[in-house]
């Protein structure tokens, strides 16, 4: 089961995530996504993972804040993946744009379950 959280706040310039982990089956995780030097209220969070040797994987989106939070439990060896956080502008309902661009500024949180 994947979860995500939302804490609203600081601005930053950046998007820092956690450090790697090695996790046993059927353990948790809980991954960070520090936003910092933008106006969240401007962009969305969108949480992607890339499984070796597989396609990126969209996992979900949140609205605002500045920390975003990816929780896994239950791990299996198929959660083994690279986690990213990513920005996207918000489009401004008025201009009727479209806004499809992820900009993704930090190398992910490795995240290794072990096998049995």
């Amino acid at each position: 089961m994947i979860t995500m959280f939302l804490l609203t706040g600081v601005w930053s310039q950046s998007l820092d995530q956690s450090d790697s982990e090695v996790k046993s089956p059927g353990e948790s995780v809980k991954m960070s996504c520090v936003i910092s030097g933008y106006s969240m209220t401007s962009y969305y969070i969108h949480w992607i993972r890339q499984r070796p040797e597989k396609a990126l994987e969209w996992i979900g989106w949140m609205s605002t804040g500045s920390n975003s939070y990816l929780e896994v439990k239950s791990l299996t060896a198929e959660d083994s993946a690279v986690y990213f956080c990513a920005r996207q502008s918000k489009v401004n309902e008025d201009s009727g744009a479209s806004a499809q661009k992820l900009h993704r500024q930090s190398p992910g949180t490795l995240l290794k379950v072990r096998t049995l």
